[in-house]
């Protein structure tokens, strides 16, 4: 019976030649997966759950797919395929999908939401016109849009980023002059970037007609976000490039990097900025986009508004909502978004564990006794505290010790040099952290000077060297760093394991930036998860938000006059910021300093040295094996509930599992959930008992039997199956069961198990087989002795 592989080899093959996709510059892509498969933790390891794989991508450029298709076996119908080829379709943003079953093709036609039925492929030109007559792609967008990205064999652009890069491009020729990009933290926004601009210089695009290259500007608020792009990703550009900073301009290069502090002007000078004409810039690229300058009343606002002729695009992880800030009334709504929840499921991401943390300050308030005084002498006013009033209005040491206290026995537990960056209230509180880790860990500190290091705007170049550190894979130390807003974005740290929040987190956009910092994957440095450890009880209410990870949700409150007609119209925010817990930026905050009652601009902070706090409860969540809510739950009731969603009752389960192919399924499915059989036994504390008998106890409440029990109920009732071989083939049979009833159904794997006593004291595994008149014969006997000692 021809498989599927068949059928793609002999069928569908031959037929996308003969309709011309073979021929340059087309391409077929046979067999390609494009997600790399989530990462599921099986038995407390990582592993690497099932890809998403295409049959074939069609692509009319190399760099432009242009149709999915999706082969069965000929025994099948052709639809058989259709709704994998129409999720694939949607998931790589292409408007044509086609199943079939070499015989006959099924087309699903986005441009027209036409299916029919076909007897051969479309042409790749074909395809082209349809595609561009309902997109309005006319002749000069095309040599634009299909110009090629630039080619890189070790990070070659995922699926995701290259609609981002063509849907950008496409929008930008269509003279859309201002472009959203919603790309999670971790999904390479700087590589889509670099790939826009350099499809629009490398095909010589400008949209002033002249004959020169675009000028380009990448524009950020920090250091870090524009040197790394413009040393690393776009060094592709060479020459081309310059970076103005230091009052230093030029105006003889294409693409040039700013920090809005370094071109900005102020109430005495002009900026910079206004030294290039206005028309100056083609193009601008905006990272970070949702920190500030899209915002009314920014200062930077005045940088966009001066470019205004230039095509503008905003790149973010997190479209701001509130403080009046928002991204969308400037840009507009996002032309893709790529969200964590994607990115997790599709394995491009880590997955994370949460941490709940509760200290008895945080669970119940603290209240000073009365006439309670601060470390500077001044009476502590009489209320109770909670854990949004600490370390604003009042720092309590013992709550900070307590903290560090616990971190360092986790790192102990874990791994000491598993990096962890630790997001404190402000400078203040992070230098207080910094301390209380550095004398917990004074064993390894005397080894590592580095080891913990607080990195904020205070430490300047010192702190920027230990951040830099802290992000090169091949350096040990510092492993801790204590921060307070300063790394909450653009830091690539990929082997950071532990993300710890030590402050209230009011800001969504902040907190998604944050946890952004673990979500980078290193599998060859053992990044394959991330912990993030919750003192505030931010990422559970984050977490639990509906906000948190959908589609930015834009509410429009409309009113209506006494005829239903709207006669006014308003974005709703759907997002509040907590008062005092802004973003800030490099050149600190206010809140760092020590009280100061002569001067009323500083706040009046108390410091409380003395007490005890101690931790009182500690949960562990995890992210559910569909990437969609945070869990805590016994085990046993996760394992049950999946079970029962395979199989609603006992006999279905039994009936599947008395094969042994189908065994194997049921097995992987589960392990997809993060569920081993091998080990599930010693997990509930029945190492005893078989995986089988496990899953009908969990899931059905059958009663639970003992792999021995199961063993010897087998030869009691299944006495004929025995006397139907040779004495030679019972021997083995018998041995087989008695490896099972001690060590569990890996023994019936062959012929890896003939290789171990007693098996080998028999002769070789040829020898063996002979017992059963070959190894056919011996395979078929070892698979019915499974079945019936199930059906037993």
């Amino acid at each position: 019976m021809d498989t599927e592989a068949d059928t793609c080899r002999k069928e569908v093959v031959p037929k996308l030649v003969d309709a011309g996709w073979d021929s340059p510059p087309y391409a077929v892509n046979e067999q390609r997966s494009f997600t790399d498969g989530r990462i599921v933790f099986v038995g407390g390891k990582a592993r690497r759950g099932r890809q998403k794989r295409a049959d074939f991508i069609l692509r009319y450029r190399p760099d432009f797919p242009i149709a999915v298709v999706e082969a069965k076996s000929r025994y099948k119908h052709a639809a058989d395929g259709l709704q994998q080829a129409k999720e694939y379709a949607e998931i790589l943003g292409l408007k044509f999908a086609y199943a079939t079953n070499g015989r006959e093709i099924v087309e699903v036609d986005y441009t027209t939401g036409i299916e029919r039925d076909l007897t051969s492929f479309p042409s790749p030109e074909e395809l082209w016109q349809r595609l561009s007559q309902v997109e309005e792609l006319d002749g000069d967008i095309k040599d634009h849009l299909l110009s090629p990205t630039f080619p890189d064999k070790d990070k070659p652009l995922r699926y995701y980023q290259e609609i981002a890069v063509n849907r950008t491009v496409q929008a930008i020729l269509q003279n859309r002059k201002r472009v959203l990009l919603t790309l999670c933290t971790g999904a390479g926004k700087t590589a889509v970037a670099f790939q826009i601009c350099w499809k629009l210089w490398n095909s010589g695009w400008n949209p002033k007609g002249k004959n020169r290259k675009p000028k380009i500007l990448f524009l950020a608020d920090r250091n870090v976000l524009v040197d790394d792009p413009k040393d690393k990703d776009f060094s592709a550009f060479g020459d081309a490039r310059f970076k103005i900073s230091g009052g230093e301009m030029s105006k003889g290069r294409d693409i040039y990097f700013a920090i809005y502090q370094a071109i900005a002007g102020d109430e005495s000078r002009d900026g910079v900025f206004k030294q290039y004409a206005n028309d100056f810039f083609d193009l601008i690229i905006v990272d970070e986009c949702h920190r500030g300058s899209a915002r009314d009343d920014s200062n930077w606002r005045e940088i966009l508004e001066w470019f205004e002729p230039a095509y503008q695009i905003g790149m973010t992880a997190t479209p701001k909502r509130g403080d009046n800030a928002d991204t969308y009334n400037y840009f507009g709504d996002p032309i893709y978004e790529y969200s964590l929840a994607e990115g997790i499921a599709d394995g491009f991401l880590a997955p994370y564990r949460v941490h709940r943390i509760i200290s008895d300050f945080d669970a119940a308030g603290w209240r000073p006794s009365q006439g309670e005084l601060d470390r500077y002498g001044r009476e502590i006013p009489d209320a109770q505290y909670g854990t949004r009033d600490f370390e604003r209005i009042i720092a309590l040491r013992a709550r900070t010790e307590a903290f560090a206290t616990h971190l360092t026995t986790f790192l102990k537990q874990s791994d000491r040099f598993a990096k962890a960056i630790v997001f404190c209230v402000n400078q203040e509180h992070a230098l207080e952290m910094r301390n209380a880790l550095a004398r917990l860990n004074a064993d390894l500190v005397k080894q590592y000077p580095d080891y913990v290091c607080r990195v904020t705007s205070d430490e300047g170049d010192i702190g920027s060297g230990h951040r830099a550190k802290f992000q090169d894979i091949d350096k040990t130390t510092p492993v801790i760093l204590t921060t307070s807003h300063l790394l909450t974005t653009g830091i690539d740290a990929p082997t950071c394991k532990n993300v710890v929040l030590a402050r209230v987190v009011g800001s969504m956009s902040e907190f998604k930036q944050i946890i952004g910092r673990g979500t980078r994957l290193r599998p060859d440095y053992g990044k394959l998860a991330f912990n993030i450890i919750d003192y505030t009880g931010t990422a559970t209410e984050k977490f639990a938000d509906p906000a948190f990870d959908g589609d930015p949700v834009r509410e429009r409150e409309q009113v209506i006059n006494d005829d239903g007609e709207v006669i006014d119209e308003t974005d709703v925010t759907n997002e509040t910021d907590t008062p005092g817990d802004t973003e800030t930026t490099e050149i600190g905050d206010t809140t760092d300093k020590l009280p100061d009652d002569t001067d009323p601009s500083f706040p009046r902070k108390f410091y409380y040295d003395g007490g005890g706090v101690e931790i009182i409860r500690q949960l562990v969540y995890e992210l559910d094996s569909e990437g969609k809510q945070l869990v805590c739950r016994q085990l046993t009731d996760y394992t049950g509930e999946k079970v029962r969603i395979l199989y609603p009752n006992a006999s279905e389960l039994r009936k599947d599992w008395l094969d042994p192919a189908r065994r194997a399924d049921i097995i992987e499915k589960l392990e997809e959930k993060g569920i081993d059989t091998r080990t599930l036994g010693e997990a509930v504390g029945r190492p005893d008992a078989d995986p089988f008998d496990l899953l009908c106890h969990l899931a059905y409440n059958a009663p639970l039997r003992t792999r021995r029990e199961r063993a010897e109920r087998l030869k009691r009732e299944e006495t004929e199956f025995f006397q139907e071989h040779e004495e030679g083939a019972r021997q083995v049979l018998d041995a087989l069961i008695e490896k099972y009833a001690e060590y569990g159904t890996a023994q019936f794997k062959l012929p890896e198990v003939l290789e171990v006593p007693p098996f080998n004291d028999w002769g070789n595994v040829v020898e063996i087989a002979a017992r059963f008149g070959g190894g056919k014969a011996m395979r078929e006997a070892v698979n019915e002795l499974q079945k019936r000692l199930y059906s037993a």
